[in-house]
């Protein structure tokens, strides 16, 4: 499956899960480098810094700079810087995503009476007072968004609740939609993510392990799709599921080995 001109790989789940690679992940990417492919890692995580994550990369033999890699974060900020400059912002979420925002010049409010957007993330100390005060800073006439809308995140021997829990309360409460989301399946991580690239939709393959995210942000921006059954996704959760993959492999190295992909 060396056919396409870029490739777009999801990472928990697809290249590794928890601390361990995927067999044949680091083995994958070196034959496609070596055939001159454009890659992207693309995460909807926001725990950790994008470099944190070409560190870990690289800890598996697979060899990426941080320009291979996209993550919620950097979308955020563009739509941020284009939407709502200087708009004070209130997150839910880590300290790894508040940093990458700092940097990228964001302003941090102080209480739900400045507040312009409320951007949530996944935060594993979710409590109460973030409620309140994103609930009070809607109430007031903010905007809201969230990074991803993943329910669960899979780790080495299941799943924990991810970005989704938060977003499920926070619409709970207000009653509301969240206006915009950054990560999968969003266009607007499909557009930057080309963008990247630099390769039309139609010469891509985007492979990820979760139906919801990676396979429909593959098929409504125009490209290709891989899943892979090494994450949340199982053979039957695909007979029952809208969105439907091109290919099914039973790990990333199936793009390799041309005997292993099942088409439906």
């Amino acid at each position: 499956m060396d056919q396409f001109a870029g490739y777009i790989f999801d990472l928990d789940g697809t290249i590794y899960l928890g601390d361990a690679a995927i067999k044949g992940a680091a083995e994958t990417i070196e034959y496609l480098q070596a055939h001159r492919k454009k890659m992207l890692f693309l995460t909807n995580k926001t725990i950790e810094s994008r470099e944190r994550y070409v560190k870990k990369l690289r800890g598996f033999g697979i060899e990426v700079d941080l320009e291979n890699l996209l993550s919620p974060s950097v979308v955020t900020l563009q739509y941020l810087h284009k939407h709502y400059p200087a708009a004070p912002v209130y997150l839910i979420g880590e300290e790894a995503l508040k940093e990458e925002l700092r940097q990228g010049g964001i302003r941090f409010a102080e209480s739900p009476e400045e507040t312009e957007m409320v951007v949530v993330s996944w935060d594993r100390e979710f409590h109460y007072r973030h409620l309140d005060f994103a609930y009070q800073s809607i109430r007031q006439g903010a905007h809201v968004i969230a990074t991803h809308p993943d329910r669960t995140c899979p780790v080495s021997g299941g799943e924990v609740p991810d970005c989704g829990g938060m977003i499920g309360a926070i619409e709970a409460v207000t009653n509301r939609k969240i206006d915009v989301i950054m990560g999968k399946p969003s266009a607007l991580m499909a557009s930057t993510a080309l963008n990247i690239l630099q390769v039309g939709a139609s010469d891509c393959l985007m492979v990820g392990d979760r139906l919801e995210t990676d396979i429909l942000m593959g098929q409504l921006a125009g490209m290709r799709t891989a899943l892979v059954l090494t994450g949340a996704t199982s053979a039957e959760d695909i007979r029952a599921a809208l969105a439907k993959p091109d290919y099914i492999l039973d790990s990333v190295s199936g793009l390799m080995l041309h005997e292993q992909v099942r088409t439906e």
